[in-house]
C-alpha cells in the first residue's frame, strides 16, 4: 500500500487592496462652536451697557438677563379627540424649533370628564441660542402679522420680572401653512428673567425690541 502524500500548507490570502481615495473628496471638518445670533450679539454688545447706565450697576453680573422662554398650548378639545394633540405638537415644534413635551392632568375633574394623566396640552422649554432665535422672530416677523397691531401690554409681568405674552393663532408665524391649518389655537409665551423687579424686566425687553404700547 502507498502511503498518503501529505497535504500541502495553503498560501495565506493577499489581503484586500485599499480602494484609492476619489480626487477631491473632502475630509469631514468637525463642528466647532455654534455663532451667537444676532439678538445675543445685540445683548452683548448694546443692551448690557444700556442697563447699567440706566440702573447704575456696579457689577457686570447684576446685569439682568434672559433665562428661558415656555411655549405652553393648552388643548382640551383633545379630550375627546386624541389626534388633535398630533397636529398641535407637530405645529408647536415647527415654531419653536425644537420638539415639545405633552402635558397632563394632575388630578380628576369629573365635570369636564376630564382624567388624571390625560394629555391636555403641549409645551416647549427654549434656552441658549434657540431662545434667542425665536424672541428675534416673535419680535420682529410674529407680533407684526398680528391684525391690528398696536403692541403688548406692559401689565403682564408677575412681580418677580418674568413676562407672559398671550397669542391667540399660530397663523402669524411663517412657519406654520395656512392651507393645512385645521383650526385656530392660541398659546402663552412665558419669558423668564433674571431681572429682581418689573422695571428692569421691561427695560431688558424694551431693549431687546419687546414692541410695549405707549
Amino acid at each position: 500500500m502507498s502511503k498518503k502524500e501529505p497535504k500541502k500548507a495553503k498560501a495565506p490570502k493577499e489581503a484586500p487592496e485599499a480602494a484609492p481615495k476619489e480626487a477631491g473628496a473632502k475630509k469631514a471638518k468637525p463642528k466647532g462652536p455654534q455663532e451667537p445670533s444676532r439678538l445675543r450679539t445685540r445683548y452683548t454688545k448694546e443692551v448690557v451697557p444700556a442697563l447699567i447706565k440706566h440702573f447704575n450697576y456696579k457689577n457686570v453680573m447684576a446685569v439682568p438677563k434672559l433665562e428661558k422662554i415656555v411655549i405652553n398650548m393648552g388643548l382640551g378639545e383633545a379630550i375627546a379627540n386624541a389626534k388633535i394633540l398630533d397636529v398641535a405638537t407637530d405645529e408647536l415644534g415647527r415654531i419653536a424649533g425644537q420638539r415639545p413635551v405633552v402635558t397632563r392632568a394632575k388630578k380628576s375633574i369629573a365635570n369636564f370628564k376630564l382624567r388624571q394623566n390625560m394629555p391636555i396640552g403641549a409645551a416647549v422649554t427654549l434656552r441658549g441660542e434657540r431662545m434667542f432665535e425665536f424672541l428675534d422672530r416673535l419680535t420682529n416677523v410674529a407680533l407684526p402679522r398680528v391684525r391690528d397691531f398696536r403692541g403688548v401690554s406692559t401689565k403682564s409681568f408677575d412681580g418677580r420680572g418674568n413676562y407672559t405674552l398671550g397669542l391667540r393663532d399660530q397663523l402669524i408665524f411663517p412657519e406654520i401653512d395656512y392651507a393645512k391649518v385645521d383650526k385656530v389655537r392660541g398659546m402663552n409665551v412665558t419669558i423668564v428673567t433674571t431681572a429682581r423687579s418689573d422695571d428692569e424686566a421691561r427695560e431688558l425687553l424694551k431693549q431687546l425690541g419687546m414692541p410695549f404700547r405707549p
